[in-house]
């Protein structure tokens, strides 16, 4: 089975469904029980990173099907929004956040919501979200739909999976955060929920996305043997 497109479909479903079992069902909290929260974090750590590698390789071995012509115009576009992606992933780690592993403690403590956490609850998984989406699309093989396609499933779903997640763990406290945000992006500013304005955003996150965009940018074909802005 090895270099076929049914080894990427198993590596796929095997790291998607790892996450989702493990971090979003009474498995993980039957696990810290026997284990601690440090050996549990940290053997969870190891299977992600094995079953990502495996996913990779898989990937890297599967057939070329083309399903559609990736032509110029697809490209540039998912590099436009590649440049989102990157803006809401640096964003949404450089703000404190309930939604980050970790981050209960943070909901007591944050005295108003920070901008970047009005535009979406999830900014890192939205950012992640778009990238596998834009690649996907900008790709356009059978391989490539379910190696991308499986981590926008791990991303977007997982948004509403940690939100089920901390409202049961949480309660009032996290319904109140979660009254003035959305998960789906600006859905709580256009509703009238909360109220965004520059100030808030800032400058220097906004700057740092950009320059580790660009960063990615000149350097995709160096890591990944491809130049995402040809004309073809």
């Amino acid at each position: 089975m090895t270099g076929t497109l049914w080894e990427l479909v198993l590596a796929s479903a095997v790291f998607v469904l790892g996450h989702f079992l493990v971090s979003s069902t009474a498995l993980r909290p039957a696990l810290v029980g026997k284990l601690g929260e440090s050996r549990f974090l940290g053997l969870y750590s190891l299977v992600a990173i094995v079953t990502l590698l495996w996913m990779v390789m898989a990937y890297n071995r599967a057939p070329f099907v083309e399903l559609w012509f990736a032509g110029t115009g697809i490209r540039h576009l998912a590099g436009a929004v590649m440049l989102i992606a990157f803006l809401l992933v640096v964003g949404g780690l450089t703000v404190r956040n309930p939604t980050l592993v970790g981050g209960d403690k943070v909901l007591g403590e944050v005295t108003s919501v920070p901008g970047w956490v009005k535009i979406t609850r999830h900014p890192m998984m939205w950012g992640f979200g778009l990238w596998a989406l834009s690649h996907l699309a900008a790709n356009g093989d059978l391989a490539s739909v379910i190696f991308f396609g499986s981590f926008a499933i791990l991303a977007l779903v997982g948004t509403m999976l940690i939100d089920r997640k901390k409202e049961a763990a949480l309660g009032e406290s996290w319904r109140a955060f979660a009254g003035q945000t959305s998960n789906l992006p600006f859905a709580a500013i256009l509703s009238g929920r909360t109220k965004l304005t520059f100030g808030e955003i800032g400058l220097w996150r906004p700057a740092l996305g950009v320059a580790v965009y660009l960063i990615f940018l000149f350097s995709h074909e160096w890591l990944f043997g491809v130049w995402p802005l040809a004309v073809s």
